[in-house]
């Protein structure tokens, strides 16, 4: 059976274009125009307040990782000492930027060997960098153990 297609189309009328009225003002109300300017102002704020406390984050990673750096340093310096050696540096504390003082320093940084420790003829090499950022001590602090 075969269906007949339609082909009675008028073309006097066409067909209404997303239903507005043939005679309809296209463009955007005061109203929509206000909302979005809202929308708008209110997400560039929201921007806008997250820049200082990004900053801050930003400051608090760069000193960590400076305080991670001096203490892979110190940890290195004191594991490649010799296993007799570390007798001599039980305990320490030294300031950098190379300071005399504390009070002229921004990091302090202390190591710690503890002899016999996890085992026998083992020792435990700790090191802890700290400072001071908006009224909060901050550290860091790595460990490792070293046989004879």
């Amino acid at each position: 059976m075969k269906t007949k297609l339609n082909t009675n189309i008028d073309m006097k009328r066409p067909a209404k274009r997303f239903f507005l009225k043939p005679n309809a003002v296209r463009g955007f109300t005061l109203i929509e125009v206000l909302i979005a300017m809202f929308l708008l102002a209110v997400a560039i704020f929201a921007i806008i307040s997250t820049t200082p406390l990004l900053i801050k984050e930003n400051a608090l990673d760069k000193m960590a990782t400076t305080a991670t750096t001096l203490a892979k340093d110190k940890m290195e310096f004191l594991k490649n000492q010799s296993y007799v050696g570390y007798s001599v540096l039980n305990t320490g504390t030294d300031y950098a930027p190379s300071a005399p003082s504390a009070t002229d320093s921004f990091y302090t940084r202390t190591w710690t060997i503890t002899a016999d420790s996890p085992a026998a003829n083992m020792k435990t090499i700790a090191v802890v960098v700290s400072w001071s950022w908006m009224g909060v001590t901050r550290n860091v602090s790595l460990n490792t153990i070293v046989g004879e």
